[in-house]
């Protein structure tokens, strides 16, 4: 905690602002910016499902049902336990679950970016992630917050071998949000890697005794041939070969620990299932089999298709003059992803990262509807930040102080003027 305070009160600095700007900026505009808050879109599928379990459905005139099947149950299960042992209502109760599970992320992507890069690099990686234009979805009765925390804090146990946990972590981050998926696959990824090296390993030492046995081989025979039957030349040879491929003793290679590969086996066996349960039990529920999910996210008009209906939707933007700005950010934003995950990829960042980044990046970006959602389903991809914090880092302090301070400001306005908009749907 003393390590990553610089970065938990920066976080809460830049947090504090967006909401006072918010509720200066909802005052002005006659709207209560508690409500904006808690009390639209998602947040009342959350709060309702807290209050009165799963069940309910709306059918639109177009023939589309929306069922709060597709939203996944931990926020829900979270808000009934704030209320059950407090006076809050649910949507208090999603607020307050939102607001401690942001300082949570903060804290987890710290961890995470200090491992890999430093203290510095891990207090601009938090700030970067505070001043998001979307940042303000970080203090909603949503999901994202208490994702990224569940999602940070995984991938941090798999950066230090905490096999165990990251598999409790990714199933509960499966429980969570349907991208859960990307940290089971980053678990995954994980624990197989230690596996491969291993093989690999091992097929190069193979290919070094038989060179060496041939070598060997050749040494006795002209050693036969030229002294009489003399070993001095195999003798010679075979310590130095010893020497080349014997751990030091007494140090065995701790990922090839049997207590290490069973404790990989069983994070792994635990990181899917809570995604797998949850979807299981919808497809029971409707009597769509395991694809039943699938199913109650189409009423919705979710589905993935690669992207195609998005950039069908990006090129219709150009079509009209007042709309072709807006295409054209769209495009510098999804080039500005795709730089950043490629940066990732060069910077060698460890694979479970690289993998969490990608398997998040590609499902938000392939998503098919919902569009204006994009840049928040995108929220959890914190590890394409860290190129950014990087470079950040490198700037001496009062600079990079000046950086972040304008960033923010741009993030608390532009949040505010987002909510009391279109908002997030």
């Amino acid at each position: 905690m003393r390590r990553a305070a610089p970065a938990l009160l920066g976080y809460a600095a830049v947090r504090a602002l967006g909401l006072v700007v918010l509720a200066l900026w909802s005052g002005a505009r006659g709207k209560d910016a508690y409500t904006l808050l808690t009390a639209r879109w998602d947040s009342l599928w959350y709060a309702g499902v807290a209050g009165s379990g799963y069940g309910h459905e709306v059918r639109l005139p177009s023939g589309d049902v929306h069922s709060d099947l597709a939203f996944f149950p931990l926020l829900p299960w979270l808000e009934r336990l704030v209320a059950a042992v407090s006076p809050l209502s649910y949507a208090d109760g999603g607020f307050v679950v939102s607001l401690v599970a942001s300082l949570a992320a903060a804290w987890g992507i710290f961890a995470v970016a200090d491992h890999v890069y430093g203290r510095r690099a891990g207090v601009c990686a938090v700030l970067l992630w505070a001043v998001l234009p979307v940042g303000i979805v970080q203090s909603m009765a949503y999901s994202e917050s208490l994702f990224t925390a569940l999602a940070a804090w995984s991938l941090y146990a798999v950066l230090t071998g905490r096999w165990v946990t990251a598999g409790v972590l990714a199933g509960l981050a499966g429980l969570t949000r349907p991208v859960g998926l990307a940290v089971v696959a980053a678990v995954w990824a994980g624990g197989a890697a230690p596996f491969l090296r291993a093989r690999a390993r091992g097929h190069v030492l193979a290919r070094g005794r038989s060179s060496s046995r041939d070598r060997a081989s050749f040494v006795r025979d002209r050693s036969t041939a030229l002294e009489g039957g003399a070993r001095s030349g195999e003798r010679a040879g075979t310590p130095v070969i010893a020497r080349r491929v014997r751990a030091p003793k007494g140090a065995p290679h701790s990922a090839d620990a049997p207590g290490v590969r069973l404790r990989r086996v069983l994070g792994a066996f635990l990181a899917p299932l809570g995604a797998a349960g949850y979807v299981l039990w919808v497809g029971h529920r409707t009597g769509g089999g395991p694809l039943g999910y699938l199913d109650v996210q189409a009423g919705w008009r979710n589905g993935f298709d690669g992207g195609y209906a998005f950039a069908r939707f990006v090129a219709g933007t150009f079509t009209s003059l007042p709309s072709a700005p807006a295409g054209l950010a769209l495009v510098v934003g999804v080039g500005l992803v795709v730089w950043l995950y490629a940066v990732c990829v060069r910077q060698r960042q460890p694979l479970p990262l690289l993998v969490y980044a990608g398997v998040v990046t590609v499902l938000a970006l392939g998503a098919s509807s919902y569009f204006g959602s994009k840049p928040r389903l995108l929220l959890p991809a914190f590890p394409l930040l860290l190129p950014l914090a990087l470079a950040l880092a490198r700037l001496r302090t009062p600079r990079s102080a000046l950086v972040v301070g304008a960033v923010a400001a741009a993030s608390a306005v532009y949040g505010a003027f987002w909510l009391n908009g279109s908002g997030p749907p």
